[in-house]
């Protein structure tokens, strides 16, 4: 599932395909991605607006136009935007159109259809049941030191669940969530309550610097949607410390990376770097 580095690359290069365009139509060709819209209102909320700007918050995209509405987007799995020609064939799953007025077709394609969409006027976007119960911005002020202290003195559950929780830390799956952790030489297990002032404040920096890290580098998304195919290209380049990376030496001190189920989902861990 994307995490916040990879849905703020598409929103970067969905700013540069299709900022100042207008919608011609929207279509929905599957329900269930808009579940709160018909057919026949989603289209006609979106039809003749011009796309003014397009934002995030944590992991969703927020497409504002020029007539008081948001289109709040989702890409949950395998959620994706391809940016096409008329001329040019719908790929497989593609569940939404955006027919453009320069003859060209924004499309969402989902083989899950997981991905969700939710039409929102821009006064209460942020007050939406998608978006009003966010943490702060990792990368803002109001994500602080004091901020993170007092969300972790409040849990008894294990660190790595609790930065897992979007309504406490924001924008981490469990990609980055390992890789903080480790930077802070913090277990996975260790019960949040248990931190101390020292090893939140490795935490705060680590969660910031490898949120940056991501943006910056590209991560593991090369994303340009006019390239002809409008697709999400995949990057060869690996800078991953600890995740999926089971069995190999560690970076630091060169003990074998661990690999364990918490939680149903994996967790990579180096034990001596990371001891409770």
């Amino acid at each position: 599932m994307p995490e916040l580095p990879e849905v703020e690359h598409v929103v970067r290069a969905l700013r540069s395909a299709v900022i100042g365009r207008e919608i011609l139509a929207a279509e929905l060709k599957l329900k269930r991605i808009a579940p709160g819209s018909s057919v026949q209102t989603f289209d006609k909320k979106l039809r003749n607006a011009r796309i003014e700007s397009i934002g995030r918050r944590g992991k969703h995209i927020l497409i504002n136009l020029d007539n008081g509405l948001v289109l709040i987007v989702h890409l949950r799995m395998t959620g994706k935007f391809v940016h096409l020609d008329n001329e040019q064939q719908l790929l497989p799953h593609s569940h939404v159109v955006f027919h453009l007025d320069d003859e060209r077709r924004l499309v969402f394609c989902d083989m899950r259809q997981f991905g969700r969409m939710r039409i929102a006027t821009y006064a209460h976007v942020l007050r939406s049941r998608e978006l009003k119960d966010l943490a702060p911005e990792p990368l803002s002020d109001e994500f602080s030191v004091d901020y993170l202290r007092q969300t972790v003195a409040r849990s008894r559950r294990q660190v790595k669940q609790l930065l897992l929780d979007q309504t406490k830390v924001l924008g981490l799956g469990n990609i980055y969530a390992a890789e903080a952790l480790f930077l802070a030489r913090i277990s996975p297990f260790a019960i949040s309550a248990s931190l101390s002032k020292q090893r939140i404040l490795r935490l705060h920096k680590a969660i910031q610097q490898i949120l940056s890290e991501a943006i910056e580098s590209g991560s593991t998304l090369k994303i340009d949607l006019a390239d002809g195919n409008g697709s999400y290209l995949g990057s060869d380049e690996r800078f991953w410390r600890v995740y999926e990376r089971e069995g190999e030496p560690c970076v630091v001190c060169g003990t074998h990376i661990r690999r364990v189920v918490q939680a149903a989902r994996s967790t990579y861990y180096c034990p001596k770097c990371q001891r409770r």
